[in-house]
């Protein structure tokens, strides 16, 4: 058989027998006096076996220690793992609907669907036309999922109904236009430090206040006045102890 026959009997492609070929799946056959690769039954027979488990989910390096004669794992072995790994696939896609289930029952007005925790600080929030206190709550939509968001958003719940926390936002809205050496920018940021809950330190995920990389992008999200308040406020969170003022 030549290799568009064998692929139709089997029902694969030739182009998936000549990368079977490629990673030393499928032993080349040989070939005739015109150079076509001549497959037999046996080939066909070995293929039909590579189709079937590369249907069940193996992926190839797992196809080829079972269809080896006497290396790597047996048929049953894989199998059992295979079964395993849909099990705890199953397992997480039925948590996630059940996330999305809760997310459906409890969306924010106005905005897309969050989990209880953040819809519950969120609600706490007076309404505010403060760029930057929209921002910041852009950014808590970045801890959804992560572990020890929910202790987050509950530390920050005592700040979102404090009137003098969006006098802080104003400050740091009018410094939009500012310079990094503006001298509003030291008493900002000792205020701010000061009106963070001590609770939140001990909440926030390991990494300090704001882990490697995600600070630099964080940063570059505010103007360079504002990002030097909040680079100070996060050195000054780091370097103070949990459980501390406030």
């Amino acid at each position: 058989m030549r290799i568009g026959e064998i692929a139709a009997l089997v029902g694969v492609t030739s182009r998936a027998i000549r990368h079977y070929h490629h990673v030393g799946l499928l032993p080349e056959p040989g070939r005739r006096a015109n150079g076509y690769r001549a497959y037999s039954v046996r080939d066909a027979v070995l293929l039909a076996r590579i189709r079937r488990l590369t249907e069940l989910g193996l992926g190839l390096d797992e196809v080829r220690d079972v269809v080896a004669d006497d290396a790597g794992r047996g048929l049953v072995e894989v199998l059992g793992e295979l079964d395993a790994d849909l099990a705890r696939q199953e397992r997480e896609i039925g948590e996630r609907r059940r996330q999305l289930a809760r997310l459906m029952d409890r969306p924010v007005s106005g905005r897309e669907p969050v989990s209880p925790a953040l819809a519950e600080l969120l609600g706490a929030v007076p309404a505010t036309d403060s760029p930057t206190a929209a921002k910041d709550l852009e950014h808590l939509s970045l801890l959804e999922g992560a572990d020890g968001a929910a202790e987050v958003y509950a530390a920050l719940r005592p700040m979102a109904g404090d009137p003098a926390v969006l006098v802080l936002y104003e400050r740091l809205d009018e410094l939009a236009t500012a310079t990094v050496d503006d001298p509003r920018i030291a008493p900002l940021v000792a205020d701010l430090v000061a009106a963070v809950p001590a609770g939140l330190l001990d909440a926030l995920p390991s990494g300090g206040p704001v882990r490697s990389g995600f600070g630099e992008a964080l940063l570059a999200d505010y103007a360079p006045a504002q990002a030097e308040v909040v680079r100070r406020m996060m050195a000054a969170m780091a370097s103070r102890p949990a459980g501390g003022t406030r």
